[in-house]
């Protein structure tokens, strides 16, 4: 059988393409590229974009026309054309921030959402520009540490397009899946609706010009830590740990994720919370509750700073859950005394500022992780 172009075509007019139920040929999606070589027959398809949900079965049914309708023996090479680019992915999704910093922890329990919220807290009463992320999807506090649960998400239209705006309090922009999720109940997402959940509070939000932008993660390793990774270079990551054994291991395997070579993100250095317990009638005494100096040993032993000491105390724990954490009384007037508390997270503030500086005269931005 001898073939020609419009035996192929005439073969095509009965694939339908089902977005709209007409033939592939009336939708002008052959081009004029035919080429054919004894059996052999090569032409392209052209869809809108690349992500056209039935670009495979028209290709499938295209080729299975052909040797319905003119021979079996026909070898069929089909390409694939677009008449729209595919959306590039901007390779900073957030180009006016500054300073990336991650709070991890190898296990919950340790305070990492209370040093996250007080860090950023004071940071923004020493006048820098902050952002905070909660992105511990399934157990998201930061609504009730800021005292803004009963908040509702808006948008705002900037640059021609739409964009969830931030619960502005305390100088801090915040964004949580917690204001989209009930309270009260347990959020059961598979990890790609957590993961999706979580790039949306990224990408879609305005978080505009920002000196450090803290993100909230998860305790532990999982991959909502792949999803951030994934999506930010992030400048570093504060470790947050009690003195405990247990939480020390837990450490300890947080910060191998994070130097590890797929990840290679900066460790900024690590934060001994809990540290002792000072009863408030004798500020000078020291209890242990938790273990002696033991992230302060961890943090020699793996070459990293010690970047505070931050002691046990009821204070601490009763103004997170009043929504109004301990560092907001460094937003107070000149006639006010100093906290003791509240200069504790004012001064890591103070640390992992110099921390992020150091590392960005050392080192090179960092760069995401590359998915293959």
């Amino acid at each position: 059988m001898t073939l020609y172009p419009n035996l192929i075509l005439d073969a095509l007019k009965n694939v339908k393409y089902p977005g709209n139920g007409k033939s592939i040929v009336e939708n002008n999606m052959v081009e004029d590229d035919i080429r054919i070589d004894g059996n052999k027959v090569s032409f392209s398809l052209i869809f809108e974009k690349p992500t056209d949900p039935f670009m495979k079965s028209v290709m499938r049914s295209a080729e299975a026309a052909l040797k319905a309708y003119i021979s079996t023996d026909i070898e069929a090479d089909i390409n694939m054309k677009y008449s729209q680019p595919a959306a590039l992915k901007p390779a900073n999704p957030l180009p006016q921030v500054k300073n990336i910093i991650g709070i991890s922890s190898g296990k919950g329990g340790v305070g990492k959402s209370t040093v996250a919220a007080n860090v950023a807290i004071s940071l923004a009463a020493k006048g820098y520009k902050v952002g905070l992320l909660d992105a511990d999807i399934f157990g998201p506090s930061m609504p009730k540490m800021f005292g803004v649960e009963d908040e509702q998400l808006y948008m705002v239209n900037k640059e021609g397009r739409d964009w969830i705006e931030p619960v502005e309090k305390y100088g801090v922009k915040m964004l949580s899946i917690g204001f989209v999720v009930d309270k009260d109940s347990a959020v059961l997402w598979r990890g790609t609706m957590a993961s999706n959940a979580l790039k949306q509070l990224i990408t879609d939000a305005w978080w505009g010009e920002l000196d450090y932008f803290l993100i909230d993660m998860p305790p532990g390793t999982s991959d909502i830590h792949l999803t951030l990774v994934q999506t930010l270079g992030i400048t570093g990551v504060v470790v947050v740990s009690t003195p405990q054994e247990v939480a020390l291991a837990d450490a300890r395997k947080g910060i191998s994720m994070f130097r590890g070579e797929k990840v290679n993100v900066p460790v900024l250095g690590v934060v001994e919370n809990m540290a002792w317990f000072t009863p408030a009638p004798h500020p000078e005494e020291r209890y242990f509750i938790f273990g002696n100096g033991g992230a302060a040993r961890l943090a020699e032993d793996l070459g990293v700073k010690l970047l505070a000491q931050i002691p046990l105390v009821a204070d601490i724990c009763m103004t997170a859950d009043n929504g109004a954490p301990t560092a907001t009384k460094l937003i107070k007037t000149e006639n006010e005394l100093p906290d003791p508390e509240a200069e504790a997270f004012s001064s890591l503030a103070d640390a992992i500022v110099k921390a992020c500086e150091e590392r960005n005269l050392q080192l090179p931005p960092t760069l995401k992780v590359e998915t293959h």
